[in-house]
């Protein structure tokens, strides 16, 4: 991919877009299982690309829960092609009919799914997102247009042109996938005004780039969040349940937004639950910040800052803080979620109801871990990213949300009076 200009790039994508827009459901799985079969036999080529890639991270301080995001391995690799071979085994979602009705005068209304046409992405060390948003995008009729940032730069160089190797393979123009990476800042410009050739823009990353990225654009966003979440022990909570959700919630995976960040206790429950908890999550290696009474009641305790209460740490750290009552802890979410996901422990029906209604978040939750906010586990294969917006899409974002509506009209000769 040598052309003068990301412009070239974007044009040659809206172009392509019309042939994706044609491609019938199996002409979408063939395409798509090129792709995996082309993943796996160039796995040895991802990798050596990837490993320069974390090299240069260290050497620029990047941090562990970045690199994590970055390392693909052999193992990493094959989950690649297996997300892509789940992608293709779901149902196309265009020309579903999702509405449409008879007009009194005979015109017969359908309102039916239809590709946006072109999607555009810019995310941060996350390679992996390089291939689940392309095969999301073909399998949903669209062209794309990537933008990885400089992290992952080798890593997303060579899977941009393993993929573009494989359409061309299957018989689809290659400029289907595009990537403005090479282009550095000037490529994420061109994405962000390129109106008239991007249709709907994603921003997946830092609050900084999604804050720039809606900001900046001159294109429709779809805003995916960063996750300051919420897990919130009532006073009924069962310790099993409090201890194995919240360390499940924040260790399993921590460097991903639906990992917990911050957890409140209801005071009647703290002298019982905070031990508890905060004795398993130390025992993982996790630095608790806390209030005055979480550090009475435990040893090793960062004392809690302001800050603490609104910061993604994406880090085996976790604030803590006591809550008089489940108001206090709403009030706490209202004032410091990014609206992404929160979930309450308990056993009092009334507290769980009242919680799954007022929160006003993308996923909330009762008696589960956070980490269920993915797109995999909610059964849509693999994501877009956890839309925090309300407008178009909320939540794991899969295949329906990258597809808009169109109405077919079908008439006998009707006029309007």
């Amino acid at each position: 991919m040598t052309d003068l200009t990301p412009q070239v790039r974007l044009e040659r994508a809206k172009e392509a877009s019309r042939a994706t827009a044609a491609l019938t459901s199996d002409d979408k799985t063939r395409v798509l299982e090129s792709i995996a079969v082309a993943l796996e036999q160039n796995a040895p080529r991802i990798i050596e690309a990837n490993a320069a890639d974390i090299v240069r991270g260290r050497e620029s301080g990047i941090g562990e829960s970045l690199i994590d995001r970055l390392r693909l391995d052999e193992k990493r690799v094959s989950a690649l092609a297996a997300a892509v071979r789940e992608v293709a085994a779901l149902a196309d979602p265009v020309g579903r009919v999702v509405g449409g009705h008879r007009m009194p005068n005979g015109v017969s209304l359908e309102q039916v799914r239809v590709p946006f046409g072109v999607v555009g992405a810019i995310y941060e060390a996350r390679p992996n997102v390089t291939v689940d948003i392309a095969a999301l995008a073909l399998r949903s009729g669209n062209a794309v247009v990537l933008r990885g940032g400089s992290a992952a730069l080798e890593s997303n160089t060579v899977l941009v042109a393993i993929m573009r190797e494989a359409l061309e393979s299957a018989g689809l123009t290659a400029e289907a996938i595009q990537t403005v990476d090479d282009f550095g800042r000037d490529g994420a410009k061109a994405l962000m005004h390129g109106r008239g050739f991007i249709d709907v823009l994603v921003p997946r990353g830092s609050a900084g780039l999604i804050e720039t990225v809606v900001t900046e654009s001159t294109v429709p966003v779809i805003e995916t969040g960063a996750g300051v979440v919420h897990i919130v022990l009532d006073e009924s909570a069962p310790d099993d349940w409090a201890r194995d959700i919240v360390v499940n919630a924040k260790v399993q995976r921590p460097s991903v937004c639906n990992a917990v960040e911050t957890v409140l206790v209801h005071r009647q429950a703290a002298p019982r639950l905070i031990p508890l908890v905060a004795s398993a999550l130390q025992s993982e290696g996790v630095a608790i910040h806390g209030d005055d009474i979480v550090a009475g009641l435990v040893s090793n305790v960062i004392p809690a800052t302001e800050e603490d209460w609104a910061t993604e740490y994406l880090s085996l750290d976790i604030a803590m803080k006591v809550v008089d009552s489940l108001d206090d802890a709403l009030e706490h979410i209202r004032r410091y979620s990014t609206g992404h996901t929160e979930s309450i422990i308990s056993t009092d029906s009334r507290s769980i109801e009242r919680f799954l209604a007022e929160v006003d978040s993308a996923v909330v939750m009762a008696n589960a871990s956070t980490r269920f906010t993915d797109g995999g586990e909610f059964g849509f294969g693999a994501e877009v990213g956890i839309s925090t917006q309300k407008l178009h899409a909320r939540g794991p974002m899969g295949l329906a949300e990258l597809t808009s509506t169109k109405w077919l009209a079908r008439g006998s000769g009707q006029t309007r009076g």
